[in-house]
């Protein structure tokens, strides 16, 4: 049976995993990796409108994911946690394994 505690951490884990499950989220983490941003330059970068945007990084700060400052009129995100880049790097390791797995099976056929 699984103690009460790693159950709240597997809780907590999936709630992340969900935070970054879309596609602009995923861009909006990798245009971050670059530094900190402006949600006018965020919004320009994926090519979405600014309030749609804005949905997406308020639900990636409440996971934890990022965090913002106000400077002046604009509001700054950067990444809180940097080692999300990890997991999209291994996320993107697995596309490419699948990709060759299709490839070989391809050929085969």
């Amino acid at each position: 049976m699984i103690k009460k505690e790693k159950q709240l951490l597997f809780q907590k884990q999936a709630q992340i995993a969900a935070a970054i499950a879309h596609p602009l989220r995923v861009a909006i983490l990798d245009f971050l990796k670059d530094g900190p941003q402006c949600v006018c330059d965020i919004a320009e970068h994926i090519a979405s409108e600014r309030s749609n945007v804005s949905r997406h990084l308020s639900l990636m700060v409440s996971a934890g994911l990022l965090e913002y400052e106000k400077q002046g009129l604009k509001v700054i995100y950067s990444l809180k946690t940097p080692c999300v880049l990890d997991f999209l790097d291994c996320m993107t390791r697995c596309v490419k394994e699948q990709a060759k797995e299709n490839r070989m099976l391809l050929k085969a056929l």
